[in-house]
């Protein structure tokens, strides 16, 4: 059975940089897609980044394009999510999710087997 356990989420500035990583258990990261979801306040769960578990093809949401890098370290068995230029809007829970297969396909296209219980990301003005 998978487990997934987020670090690394806290407060940080408007314009700084932040890591949070995803620990998985029961699993290799390697043979799986793996990616970062986030949920605000008020807000519905949306899509952040993915990657591949092949090739380590990585996607993200236009919101985070450029500022946000997913990357996968398969000796410590961790998904991560580097954060720079954070905004005031990228304030949110943040979840860790393993897809099913080896690729991610689009959040529709997609099926999630495991979540993590979240990491918590405030930014200050």
């Amino acid at each position: 059975q998978v487990q997934l356990v987020e670090s690394g989420g806290g407060l940080v500035q408007a314009g700084g940089s932040l890591k949070i990583s995803c620990l998985a258990s029961g699993q290799t990261v390697s043979q799986y897609a793996m990616g970062w979801f986030r949920q605000a306040p008020g807000q519905e769960r949306e899509f952040v980044a993915a990657i591949s578990g092949s090739r380590s093809i990585t996607y993200y949401a236009d919101s985070v394009k450029g500022r946000f890098t997913v990357s996968r370290d398969n000796a410590k068995n961790t998904v991560s999510l580097q954060m720079n230029n954070v905004r005031p809007d990228d304030a949110a829970v943040y979840y860790c999710v393993r897809f099913r297969g080896v690729y991610y396909h689009g959040v529709g296209s997609s099926e999630f087997v495991a979540w993590g219980q979240g990491t918590q990301v405030t930014v200050s003005s």
